[in-house]
């Protein structure tokens, strides 16, 4: 009996520790607490930054920037020059040689120039179309970053920062088509047809051919573990963290059950997707970006429409700020540092992830999707962040909400009451003070960037977990299962030293990847040559 007595009491021992621990501490804050200090060491390293004229410039960020001014001359602007091109191959312009090769085409194209449908040929490597893969791409990188981080970069930097980021995402777009022509070039495709690529394939591979074996496997490897896991907590549990948030906000729901059951809910549907693999992502993708981009973006417009007699005065403000900002600021670089700093971190472009998915793409010719990559940058930075900062500067001509240059991290200083918000907050209260009630279509569009995210990232990761762990279906299955995992954690916790760790590993992605795009730029001057001579035909 006594021994009973001792089990029972010992089984619940462990209950009542954790019931005293939970009085004193949540579960969530002893984990962050015990984080904390490995995240900010973390970050730091990824960070570390270099002094120039009195200020502290990331290492990343100076390597970002130079490795993409560098690739835009080299290149001859080819977010310029080649702007046309993507836009006809996206369309399907060139399909038939990009699938068959320019002999076969030319062999069977009659007098009037038409292709018959007959030399049809489905053994054409790859698994998505050209469209399907830039959705995927897109949907990776659009999401919070444009509609939080540009509202605070605009409230630390002002409206000068605007420029930058636009200068950032044009020759971002040059960095993009680099890596993710080489993407493609250097992808492994297996007997069933099923496509293999990204950074880790060009790095080993593309960098062995130059004679540096180890250290194309070292880098390999070191992208592949970061990969991972910046796609269970960047791209993955902060996703679905602020997704939770958002909506509790929107029903004014509270308690951690209530994140539970939202994050519950999203990994059945994230779960839905990705079984089906990089093709049902793709298909998903191909819906949803398009969906809430335009939204978004008929928002935007509709504001900047009911603002037509202050866009002169906003570009003046963004010019003028550009290149002599107000007092306070920290002059011009501080300006620069700002705005290219938001923009690289939104568009992704050097850090390789969008190289993954654009590496599954339908055609024989690596260039013709490094041509399609270069629109990333353009939706996402030129097109989508700009006009979230022209509506936030119209919001703050209207009603001196906040003073530029003050603010405290991620949140805003609002005049009115003293207190600060958050990016979403004042994006939000901007587009209200024009269309009253969008803050509940925003929420909206907030929860399906955050579904598109964590669906392209979840295959990101995947690429990265099998180049590491295998092919097989187990391998599979058990990343799978630990990225549903982090979708219900992601939800439900607030653990925020664990998501500033695992979204500093996106950012540390960029060191592996830039030094694999500098020593293989050459290749990508061969192939697109080759796929410039192939479609002179037309």
């Amino acid at each position: 009996m006594k021994l009973k007595f001792l089990s029972i009491v010992a089984l619940f021992l462990p209950l009542i520790s954790m019931a005293q621990d939970a009085a004193e501490k949540s579960i969530d804050e002893k984990i962050n607490d015990f984080f904390m200090p490995i995240a900010d060491g973390w970050e730091s390293l990824v960070l570390t930054p270099i002094n120039i004229a009195g200020h502290n410039i990331p290492v990343v960020l100076i390597l970002l920037v130079v490795g993409a001014t560098f690739f835009t001359v080299y290149f001859k602007f080819p977010g310029i020059t080649k702007f046309p091109l993507a836009i006809r191959v996206v369309r399907g312009k060139y399909e038939a040689v990009e699938k068959y090769g320019v002999e076969k085409v030319e062999l069977h194209m009659t007098e009037s120039g038409d292709i018959p449908d007959t030399i049809r040929d489905e053994s054409e490597e790859g698994e998505v179309s050209h469209f399907q893969a830039l959705a995927t791409a897109v949907s990776g990188t659009v999401g919070l970053g444009n509609i939080a981080g540009v509202a605070v970069a605009i409230a630390v930097g002002g409206p000068g920062a605007t420029f930058w980021m636009v200068v950032c995402g044009l020759i971002g777009m040059s960095t993009k088509f680099v890596e993710c022509t080489l993407g493609v070039k250097y992808r492994d495709v297996g007997a069933d047809g099923t496509v293999y690529g990204g950074p880790m394939y060009y790095l080993s591979k593309g960098i062995k051919e130059r004679g540096w074996t180890r250290l194309g496997k070292f880098l390999a490897v070191v992208f592949a573990v970061l990969c991972v896991g910046a796609s269970f907590g960047g791209g993955n549990a902060f996703q679905s963290n602020q997704a939770a948030v958002q909506l509790s906000s929107m029903l004014n729901l509270e308690g951690g059950a209530t994140g539970l059951m939202i994050g519950v809910v999203l990994a059945v549907l994230v779960g839905i997707v990705i079984i089906g693999g990089i093709k049902k992502i793709a298909s998903v993708t191909e819906k949803i970006v398009p969906f809430m981009a335009g939204i978004y973006v008929l928002a935007s417009l509709v504001i900047i429409f009911a603002n037509i007699k202050y866009i002169g005065d906003a570009f003046s403000m963004i010019f003028a700020g550009a290149f002599s900002p107000e007092a306070g600021l920290g002059g011009i670089l501080g300006v620069i540092i700002v705005g290219f700093q938001r923009a690289a971190f939104s568009n992704e472009a050097g850090a390789g992830s969008a190289a993954i998915a654009h590496s599954a793409v339908k055609t024989r010719y690596p260039a013709s999707e490094g041509i399609v990559a270069l629109l990333e940058p353009f939706i996402d930075t030129v097109v989508i962040c700009t006009m979230t900062a022209l509506v936030i500067i119209f919001f703050n001509m209207d009603t001196a909400a906040f003073d530029y240059g003050n603010a405290v991290g991620s949140t805003v200083q609002i005049n009115a009451t003293g207190a600060y918000v958050g990016g979403v907050d004042l994006t939000s209260m901007a587009y209200d003070s024009v269309i009253p009630g969008f803050k509940y279509i925003l929420t909206i569009a907030i929860i399906l960037f955050a579904f598109s995210t964590m669906i392209s990232w979840s295959y990101y990761g995947l690429q990265s977990w099998k180049y590491l762990f295998g092919r097989g279906k187990v391998a599979d299955i058990i990343y799978k299962v630990l990225f549903l995992l982090f979708v219900v954690i992601g939800a439900a916790a607030t653990l925020d030293a664990v998501i500033k760790f695992s979204d500093a590993m996106i950012l540390a992605l960029v060191f592996p990847n830039m030094i694999g795009l500098l020593i293989l730029f050459p290749k990508v001057k061969k192939s697109l040559q080759r796929y410039l001579d192939a479609i002179k035909i037309y």
